[in-house]
């Protein structure tokens, strides 16, 4: 994949492991990283020989949101009419929430690998994800409340499907940091590694884990999921009933069953 500015992008064995490539800077998320995320997703979205994405941050952390240098260049922005000023910020966020979006949408399995900060914008990134894992010195807040504004790129809306209502409360009016325990028993994340390295060992085998799957039942399980999150019982029962009528024709199927009587690994075509 293309040279980026802010992220570093590997592919090997059927995963994508996208890096946040701005230590020097605690991976903070400036004017490059928004572009280049959506461009990276979308790349990843179509190719057919990537199966899961491993999504990490360079050096000590994964990162500490927002780039303040990019909150200033939106300020210069500007002028002294309200109306234009409201029309100009709503679709600078709009912009800002298509990046997450992207990553949300993918089709393929996003799975978090955090250490050191999560913070503010980061936690709009992580909800986006799949699955979230952490090493014990990961540190998560929601630091848009003591920045005097509200988050605005996709923790209030995705965070509640994934610690709760009442939590999502707590985090988001105090701002106050939860570590990796904490985190994984409120649900925020689903293990805590001892440090950096057995973190993202882990959640590679993970992912290499989902890869060896049918990528057509990996695709099916994650819209149905997604879909239930807006839907009552009813209509995803009627939507995973059409969506099977067709892709239970796949080869996949006839592979498994066949891998199964033989006792052998199946494998299936990307």
């Amino acid at each position: 994949m293309s040279d980026y500015q802010a992220f570093t992008v590997h592919i090997d064995d059927r995963i994508a492991h996208v890096q946040i490539n701005r230590p020097d800077k605690l991976n903070a998320m400036n004017a490059p990283f928004w572009r280049e995320i959506i461009d990276i997703f979308g790349l990843i979205d179509e190719r057919d020989d990537i199966r899961a994405v491993v999504l990490s941050g360079a050096g000590r952390h994964f990162s500490s949101g927002i780039d303040l240098a990019l909150l200033s260049s939106v300020a210069s922005e500007l002028g002294a009419d309200s109306g234009r000023n409201a029309r100009r910020l709503r679709r600078r966020i709009k912009e800002l929430q298509a990046s997450f979006t992207a990553v949300a949408e993918c089709r393929k399995p996003v799975l978090a690998a955090v250490q050191g900060y999560c913070l503010g914008g980061a936690i709009d990134l992580i909800a986006a994800c799949d699955m979230r894992y952490a090493a014990a010195d990961a540190q998560f807040a929601i630091r848009e409340i003591d920045m005097g504004m509200t988050a605005d790129v996709g923790t209030l809306q995705r965070l509640p499907r994934i610690i709760g209502d009442g939590m999502l409360r707590e985090l988001a009016y105090t701002g106050r940091t939860v570590d990796a325990r904490e985190a994984e028993r409120i649900g925020l994340v689903n293990r805590v590694y001892d440090d950096a390295p057995q973190l993202l060992e882990g959640v590679l085998a993970l992912a290499r884990q989902i890869a060896e799957k049918s990528p057509i039942a990996v695709e099916g399980s994650k819209r149905m999921i997604d879909y239930m999150r807006d839907h009552r019982v009813d209509d995803g029962l009627e939507y995973v009933a059409i969506w099977n009528a067709a892709m239970l024709q796949s080869a996949d199927l006839k592979q498994a069953m066949l891998a199964h009587m033989n006792k052998h690994k199946p494998v299936f075509d990307d």
